[in-house]
C-alpha cells in the first residue's frame, strides 16, 4: 500500500487495524489509525477513512455497505406480534449514518408507549447522489410499499412523512395528529 500514514504505523498497528477489517469494524478501525499518533500529528477524519477504505480494498474487501435484502412481511409481522402492548401505527423515518441514508421501519406501541425498529432499509450509500441514481429513493419506495402492507394487516395508520427525500426533521407520527 502506497500511504504514507499507512507507512508510519508500527507492524503492530498494522496488524490490529487490518484485524479489524477483517471483522468489517471500519470505525474502529479508523479510531484505531488516528490514535496511534500523537494529537499534534493526528490525521483528519477523511484522510483517515480513506485510507481504510483503501486498505480495505487492498485486502479484497467490500467498504461500501451492501444493500439490505428485500423485507419479509411475513417475518416482520412475526416480529412486530412479539412487541410488548398494543401496536398503535407503523412509521418510516430517514435516518443516516457514515455510509448514507437508509430509512427505519418501526412499530410505535402503547402500553408501554415504545417505538420499536423493526427494519433497517438500506439501498446503496451516498455515492448514488454524485453519480445520480436518485432520486427516486428505493429504500423509501420499500418502506412505502412494506409500510403500508404491515398496517393494513395491523389495522393501524402508516406514517411517512418525507417518502421523496431524506429528511430528518420530518413531523413524527404522534405529532402529526
Amino acid at each position: 500500500m502506497d500511504s504514507p500514514m499507512w507507512a508510519m504505523l508500527s507492524a503492530a498497528e498494522r496488524s490490529a487495524v487490518d484485524g479489524l477489517i477483517h471483522e468489517d469494524h471500519r470505525l474502529a478501525a479508523v479510531a484505531r489509525v488516528r490514535e496511534a499518533f500523537p494529537d499534534e500529528s493526528r490525521p483528519y477524519l477523511y484522510e483517515t477513512l480513506d485510507m481504510v477504505a483503501e486498505r480495505y480494498q487492498e485486502l479484497g474487501r467490500r467498504f461500501e455497505r451492501y444493500p439490505t435484502p428485500p423485507l419479509n412481511p411475513v417475518t416482520l409481522m412475526e416480529k412486530v406480534k412479539t412487541l410488548p402492548g398494543q401496536t398503535v401505527a407503523i412509521e418510516a423515518l430517514w435516518d443516516g449514518d457514515t455510509d448514507g441514508w437508509c430509512v427505519d421501519l418501526l412499530a410505535l406501541t402503547d402500553h408501554p408507549a415504545a417505538e420499536h425498529r423493526v427494519a433497517i432499509i438500506r439501498h446503496g450509500g451516498d455515492l448514488r447522489l454524485f453519480n445520480g441514481t436518485v432520486p427516486p429513493w428505493p429504500e423509501a419506495q420499500e418502506a412505502r410499499t412494506v409500510g403500508r402492507a404491515l398496517a393494513e394487516q395491523l389495522g393501524v395508520p402508516f406514517h411517512f412523512a418525507s417518502p421523496d427525500r431524506p429528511d430528518c426533521d420530518a413531523p413524527r407520527w404522534r405529532t402529526a395528529l
